[in-house]
């Protein structure tokens, strides 16, 4: 019998630009926010805009209806992105810690909506939110052979 062996696997931190940057290389992401003092997670779409992360909502979202509640400096949220080999486990992930506010200026909210498409046709996805990050965490799953991105 031949003994199996793993391949030797390394876990890369990444600094916060590189984390962005890898974050800004896909469009769908997952938006962490608290719904009836539970974590509530749902998949969305995204953009990068000025550093910020923006994403679409409609009216009866709980994240709109949330943000419309919120104080001027937003509500706590975590946006996560990733591309991991199913096979490999090699890849990378992203998770944003920040504040999320309704978008209510109405160009800037005209702007977004035509650098931004819904992923799922809706109807009324005509409210947005935008993510400022406070906190940026990357990893990158490398194999052995793989070195660190210099920093940019």
């Amino acid at each position: 019998m031949t003994p199996h062996h793993d391949p030797v696997r390394r876990r890369i931190d990444l600094d916060s630009a590189e984390a962005l940057r890898l974050l800004g290389s896909v469009s769908l992401g997952r938006i962490v926010f608290t719904r009836q003092a539970l974590p509530t997670v749902r998949p969305v779409n995204h953009v990068l805009d000025g550093g910020d992360i923006v994403i679409r909502t409609h009216e009866g979202a709980a994240l709109t209806a949330h943000a419309q509640e919120a104080d001027g400096a937003g509500v706590v949220v975590a946006y996560e992105a990733d591309v991991i080999d199913p096979d490999t486990h090699l890849g990378w992930s992203v998770v944003v810690t920040g504040y999320a506010r309704l978008v209510t200026d109405p160009s800037e909210l005209a702007r977004i909506q035509t650098l931004l498409q819904p992923w799922v046709p809706f109807e009324g996805m005509d409210h947005a939110v935008r993510i400022r990050p406070e906190l940026v965490a990357g990893v990158r799953l490398a194999g052995a052979a793989e070195t660190a991105p210099a920093p940019g």
